[in-house]
């Protein structure tokens, strides 16, 4: 059955079946327009692990999710399909993060790799592992881009999308990277690891095309972070939670606010939502919750206005969903902004001739 087929005998108010991709769609990745990938990958994380499962975890629960979407009508007719789970990399994930742990335990106790041959063996296979990861990260996303897709990251940690934001880096001369998150991840080798989590946009900031990153909601951070900041000369624009929260405070509403963050953007935006951006009590089991942050609907506004000011968002990665054991969740508040951002970025890039 051709995707015209498909889209005249689906029925959009159904339920998803058990044999359908995500959000209960009927599109394989050659018709979609969309595809998703999934990043199963949790190996630097410093706090709690689970991350590895968001990918599958979300597509479980997306098939709960109504696609009525009130913004852009028929949304669902652009076609958004997800690849499956990589077992071999989930399993690598795992893996290593037991070897990774008992390094950051040693670690936790001053022990140092560079004197320590136990501990630099563990940080050269992990670094090289997640060098493995970043290539491999790469090249689905070149292929899929040269079928002239739009390419969605599913996470996994927050170090995931290097190789997602390199490729773009190939098709697109210059971007920024529209950050959403709880923290900087300005940190140089966090713990040691080159691409840990928490140094994802310092590993951003050496591609070339990265003109400039925005960051919003960030609320948890350090000194050195702080200092990057300050001596980036202006290409680093971070807006804390704390600092919009104030202007809140004192009177401002939120849209004056948000259009002030989408002012510092250029035309082409890549989108980096880590799920800690959000309030905790909308995604409680993240690896490293924090409070404070946006509310669901305040992030899809800020997205919002960003397709309506003109601008194109490229490519998009969600992050740091980890399912909690006994519910669903935080898989179910990522399927619903999974969807949502899908649609907005479809919208940015021309794919819906009416968003009403």
């Amino acid at each position: 059955m051709s995707k015209v087929e498909k889209i005249k005998h689906f029925n959009a108010s159904g339920i998803g079946t058990s044999n359908s991709n995500i959000f209960g769609l009927p599109f394989t990745t050659e018709e979609a327009e969309l595809v998703i990938i999934p990043f199963p990958w949790e190996v630097t994380v410093s706090y709690s692990a689970g991350t590895a499962n968001g990918p599958q975890a979300i597509f479980d629960a997306s098939k709960q999710i109504d696609l009525y979407d009130p913004y852009i009508k028929h949304a669902w007719k652009l076609g958004i399909s997800m690849e499956e789970v990589s077992q071999i990399w989930l399993e690598k994930s795992a893996e290593l993060r037991s070897k990774a742990e008992t390094y950051i335990e040693m670690f936790a106790k001053d022990e140092n790799p560079e004197t320590n041959m136990v501990m630099k063996s563990k940080q050269n296979e992990i670094n090289n592992s997640c060098a493995d990861f970043n290539r491999w990260v790469k090249e689905r996303s070149l292929k899929h881009l040269h079928n002239n897709k739009l390419v969605v990251g599913l996470g996994g940690d927050h170090s995931t999308p290097l190789g997602l934001i390199q490729a773009l880096a190939e098709k697109h001369e210059s971007f920024a990277i529209l950050q959403l998150d709880a923290h900087c991840d300005l940190r140089n080798a966090y713990e040691g690891f080159e691409f840990s989590h928490a140094s994802i946009m310092y590993n951003a900031l050496k591609i070339t095309a990265v003109s400039k990153l925005v960051q919003v909601g960030i609320r948890d951070y350090c000194e050195d972070e702080v200092s990057f900041i300050e001596q980036s000369n202006g290409r680093i624009k971070t807006f804390y939670d704390r600092q919009i929260k104030g202007l809140l405070y004192k009177g401002s509403n939120m849209e004056e606010i948000f259009q002030i963050i989408v002012r510092e953007l250029p035309q082409k935006v890549y989108l980096s939502f880590d799920i800690d951006a959000l309030d905790p009590k909308l995604c409680p089991n993240t690896g490293t919750p924090v409070a404070g942050g946006l509310e669901f609907e305040q992030a899809l506004f800020l997205i919002q206005l960003v397709v309506e000011s003109g601008r194109q968002i490229i490519s998009f990665d969600l992050n740091e969903v980890a399912p909690a054991t006994n519910n669903d969740w935080d898989a179910n508040v990522a399927g619903r902004l999974l969807y949502r951002i899908c649609n907005l970025m479809a919208l940015s890039n021309g794919k819906f001739k009416d968003p009403k």
